[in-house]
């Protein structure tokens, strides 16, 4: 579009250039050719501005060729490396589990979860970038890997799922570091806050609650079944834009797979 504004304004003027080699009157062919290499500054030099006014005309359309250019490309690149940063967040959640429950079992040692803070702090870290990054590029959320694994929507879902266990579904006296269980809520809610800009909403449906059966069945310890579903109740609504969230990037809720 910027090529074609300029080749329609120097075209204006049939005498707004010169031919330096003489070869006869100027075309359009020609005038699409100047405007070419003066955006993208090769410089070539087949053809030159009037004196005056176009020549101030062909400095300003060099540096808005220069200009847009080297803003597109640095637009595309750190969309890119967002991309990635998505894809390396979702693999990382994904490959240690497919569900909340079992983050939470994998994080339990037969005494506490002392173990699981450094997974928390580090995740909670890269959603924090990766939320800032979707405020900057609103256009990250319509960006589909084609692998559940490198879904990121899938794995905020998984992450948070095993934060409401670790907050609600753990007696207190057994719950991993409080700093970073808060942290790592708050960044899935800042994250949360940024499907308004791509118009996802919630669901009118709530999302399967975690199972917490199959928490007992490995001897990890947890409240009863009547105070986990009351803390979830607080909850719907968090749940609910998660579920959108996930349905609207065309994948199924992370749940436990029940074994027959």
């Amino acid at each position: 579009m910027i090529w074609a504004g300029w080749t329609l304004f120097f075209a204006g003027d049939e005498t707004s250039l010169i031919d330096t080699q003489n070869r006869g009157p100027i075309s359009w062919s020609d005038k699409i050719y100047f405007t070419a290499f003066t955006l993208f500054t090769l410089g070539i030099g087949d053809f030159i501005p009037k004196d005056g006014f176009w020549q101030i005309a062909t400095s300003v359309a060099s540096g808005s060729g220069m200009l847009f250019i080297t803003f597109g490309v640095s637009y595309v690149l750190s969309v890119v490396e967002a991309v990635t940063l998505k894809r390396a967040f979702a693999e990382n959640i994904s490959g240690q589990a497919t569900n909340g429950e079992t983050i939470v079992k994998n994080g339990w040692n037969g005494t506490d979860f002392c173990n699981i803070d450094l997974f928390l702090k580090d995740h909670a870290t890269q959603l924090t970038k990766l939320t800032q990054q979707h405020k900057a590029y609103p256009i990250l959320h319509y960006f589909h890997s084609e692998k559940t694994a490198q879904a990121s929507t899938v794995a905020v879902a998984i992450f948070d799922e095993a934060l409401t266990i670790f907050t609600f579904g753990v007696p207190e006296n057994y719950q991993p570091n409080k700093v970073w269980i808060k942290e790592a809520r708050s960044s899935v809610h800042s994250y949360l806050e940024t499907l308004n800009a791509a118009c996802i909403n919630s669901t009118n449906n709530t999302p399967p609650a975690p199972d917490l059966n199959t928490l007992r069945a490995t001897k990890l310890p947890t409240v009863s079944n009547e105070a986990f579903e009351s803390s979830l109740t607080q909850l719907k609504d968090r749940r609910k834009k998660l579920l959108g969230m996930v349905e609207a990037d065309a994948r199924s809720w992370p749940a436990e797979k029940k074994v027959n």
